[in-house]
This record gives C-alpha cells, structure tokens and sequence, in this order.
C-alpha cells in the first residue's frame, strides 16, 4: 500500500478524505463572502468602471451634440499640451490646492486635538463643527460672499473698526483663491475632523501617561506618539481633501464666476464650460482624465512619503 503525498510529507497517515471536505469548506466560504461583496463590486463597475472607460474612449473622438462622432485618437491630448488656458487652469488648481489642503488639515486636526482634551459637552462641540459640513456649498458660498463683500461686507465691515480696508477679497486675484480656500475649509474640515478624533481616540492612554512618566512635554507627546500613530487615518484625511480641492467647482461658481480674469478658473470649470458650454465633449473628457492623472500622481507621492511604514 503506497503512502499519499500529504503522507509522505509530514509522516502521518491522513486520508485525502478528511482533507476534502476542509478544502471544500473553505471554497463554500469564499463562495459566500465573493456573494456579501458582489453587490457593492457591482456597483462599482456600473457607476466607476463603465464611465471611466467611455470617459477615456470619448476623448478619443470628436463628440457633436446631435450624437455624431468621429475617431480622432489623440488629438484632443495634444490640442491640451498647447492650449494655454488650460495650463492657466492647472496652475489655479495647483495652487488652490497648496492654499486648501494645508489650512483643512490643520483645522481639522488643531479642533479634533481640542475636543480630545474636551471631557464635558464633547458632543455638543462635535455636533457645532461638523455641523457645516451637512449644509449646501452652494449656500455657504452665498453667505462668504456677503461676508467678503467690499462695500457691505461683514469682513470689511470689521476691518472699518481698526481702519484698515476695505479688502476687495474676491476682486482681487492674489486673493480671491486663499478666500475661497477659507469658505471651502470651514464648510468641509467637520468631516475630517471626526475622522481624526475617531483616531485620536484610538490611541491607548498608556502610551501618553508612560510619557508623562518620563517627564515628556505636550510638543513631545505630540511629534512622538500621537503623530506616529496618527499618521494612517492622517493619510487617509489628506487623500481625500486632496482630491476634493482638485475637484474645486461649485464655490468658485457661485462666488466669483472664475474671476477675476480667470483668477479663480479651476480645471473642473474648464471642464464644465468645454462640455456643457461650448459642447466638446471630447475634450471635456480629456481634461477629465488629465485631471484624473494628476490626482493619481500627487496621492502617490502623498502614500511615498506620509503613508508609508517605518
């Protein structure tokens, strides 16, 4: 009687039989749990997948509104590396983002640091800050424009008080971007901010008392263990406020219509007045997949040198 492999590798006489149905087990469960995620893989097919693929074949051809087409290959990518406006576009945009990213960041994690120290009422602070988030931009950027306003504006209204102004803030290309950044910041860091108390929270208080112990400062309790720690979900929060200031629109609509002199005319505006202004469709789509490759490069050098594991 010869021995089987399982046999023969581990000395012991184990019948293929009781290993069968382990293996099948095991299938049965991945079976179940590929059914649990089916749903949602689904749905991401239908809604990113399919309109990202015709996104990229759209820009392969010229697009008319009556629904002819005709295959340019990529004429429109080159009609981009010569097109000064959207060079204009991107500098906005890169520079909206170096304003925003920075300023929602250290709110969000200057309040959550705040609210961790709070013992009394957290929740109701908690409520308060992240209360904007659940508003309408739209709404929000009609109230910062009234308070940037320069001849009834609250701001400049202030400002009358030590007279110093008026500021013509959204007037004023230098700065009308670091403006809008602020109304954008105080509509959106609530969400952030939850996100970085969830992780704060998530710290063991052992660590921050073994500290205290040795006779370490706050700044140093802060660089040397909170920070170190924090730095997956602090990863994660400056992801997607990256690519929320990349997809900057509906407040630079709203408040100053892309001036002045395209001051504040971002690359997802130029998008919206290629295809559903002036009805390109085929260049919208790709500014649309330019503005995807850019936010693909910065997250990766963002996961190179913030999400990465010591």
């Amino acid at each position: 009687m010869t021995l089987s492999t399982q046999e023969r590798r581990d000395g012991t006489r184990r019948p293929w039989s009781r290993i069968a149905p382990v293996s099948g087990r095991r299938f049965r469960q991945a079976r179940v749990g590929l059914l649990f995620v089916a749903p949602m893989l689904l749905l991401f097919i239908v809604f990113r997948f399919v309109p990202t693929a015709g996104a990229f074949l759209l820009s392969l051809t010229d697009y008319s509104l009556s629904g002819e087409w005709s295959f340019i290959g990529v004429d429109n990518y080159t009609r981009l590396a010569g097109d000064d406006l959207f060079r204009e576009a991107l500098i906005v945009t890169l520079t909206y983002v170096v304003v925003f990213v920075p300023l929602t960041v250290l709110l969000s994690l200057g309040t959550a640091l705040l609210l961790h120290q709070v013992v009394w009422g957290r929740g109701f602070f908690r409520g308060v800050f992240f209360l904007p988030y659940v508003t309408s931009i739209v709404l929000a950027a009609v109230i910062w424009k009234w308070i940037y306003d320069a001849e009834d504006g609250l701001l400049n209204g202030l400002l009358g008080l030590v007279s110093a102004g008026p500021v013509d803030f959204l007037g004023r290309a230098g700065a009308v971007l670091p403006s809008i950044a602020v109304t954008s910041a105080w509509k959106g860091f609530g969400y952030s901010m939850l996100i970085l108390l969830a992780g704060l929270q998530s710290i063991p208080r052992s660590f921050t008392e073994a500290a205290m112990i040795d006779g370490a400062g706050a700044w140093q309790r802060f660089r040397h263990i909170t920070l170190p720690l924090l730095r997956p979900v602090l990863f994660f929060v400056l992801v997607i406020e990256t690519i929320q200031a990349f997809q900057v629109f509906d407040a630079m609509y709203v408040m100053t219509g892309g001036g002045p002199v395209r001051a504040s005319y971002s690359l997802v505006y130029l998008l919206y007045d290629s295809g559903f202004k002036f009805f390109d469709f085929g260049y919208a789509s790709a500014i649309g997949l330019m503005l995807f490759a850019v936010v693909l490069v910065v997250s990766l050098v963002q996961r190179r040198f913030v999400g990465r594991e010591d």
